[in-house]
């Protein structure tokens, strides 16, 4: 049976998962600014706990993005780092991907847009199709803003909406969508998708372990965040 290590630091949660032979180890703990001294220890652990050792591992699957800027640079130079020294090959799972198989209902198919809390106002989304047992992409991943979310959902109703966005954003119409917010790129969702990608023949080599970045800016200047935070104030007694 094949065995797979998963991992993503994309968000506040550190995430670690591994299948080996029909079982699944999951461990989960703060992350952001820790997940780069905390990431490897874990995986170690986790590893330690299965009692295997990463030669018995078939592939390295990580969350490569859309999310925080040095979340996505730990997972991929730690999946770098971890497949060289195995001289294993790296699977790149999409995080969006991951939160939409998080908040998956059963096999029936259904249709599942992704909106994560991006900062400065802005929200990751994408839209993904779950049928016959596989994913495939309606809409790739993307950084939007609110009104531009909801001119998407006024053109065609949401039939669910996952992500941290819906409880960070009040403005979101989502009319009668089933909604996730609790999901999220939990790495025990990982793990189905890496071995669709291990089947389907889509390892490839570490040096290819490079992040998704859909912001080409990833910090705010002191008048820009106080302008940010006006607006938002304004807004707010408008409504």
């Amino acid at each position: 049976m094949t065995t797979l290590l998963a991992f993503d630091t994309a968000t506040e949660r550190m995430s670690i998962a591994l299948a080996h032979q029909g079982r699944t180890w999951v461990r989960e703990s703060a992350g952001g600014a820790q997940a780069s001294a905390l990431l490897i220890p874990g995986i170690m652990g986790v590893l330690d706990e299965a009692g295997v050792e990463l030669a018995q591992v078939d592939a390295i699957a990580f969350g490569r993005g859309p999310g925080a800027f040095t979340g996505l640079r730990t997972a991929c130079s730690v999946a770098q780092g971890l497949a060289f020294g195995a001289n294993k090959p790296v699977l790149p799972v999409d995080t969006l991907l991951a939160v939409a198989e998080d908040a998956r209902q059963g096999e029936a198919p259904q249709r599942i847009w992704v909106a994560m809390d991006a900062r400065m106002n802005e929200i990751y989304a994408a839209h993904y199709l779950y049928e016959n047992g596989h994913w495939s992409t309606l809409v790739a991943p993307c950084l939007i803003d609110v009104a531009m979310l909801n001119e998407h959902w006024a053109a065609e109703a949401p039939q669910a909406v996952a992500g941290s966005a819906l409880t960070a954003f009040a403005g979101l119409q989502t009319g009668q969508a089933r909604l996730a917010p609790d999901a999220s790129p939990h790495a025990r969702a990982m793990l189905p998708l890496a071995l669709t990608m291990w089947n389907d023949g889509a390892a490839v080599d570490a040096a290819l372990a490079i992040p998704l970045y859909v912001r080409d800016k990833v910090a705010q200047t002191t008048a820009e965040r106080e302008a940010a935070r006006l607006a938002k104030e304004s807004a707010e007694v408008s409504r």
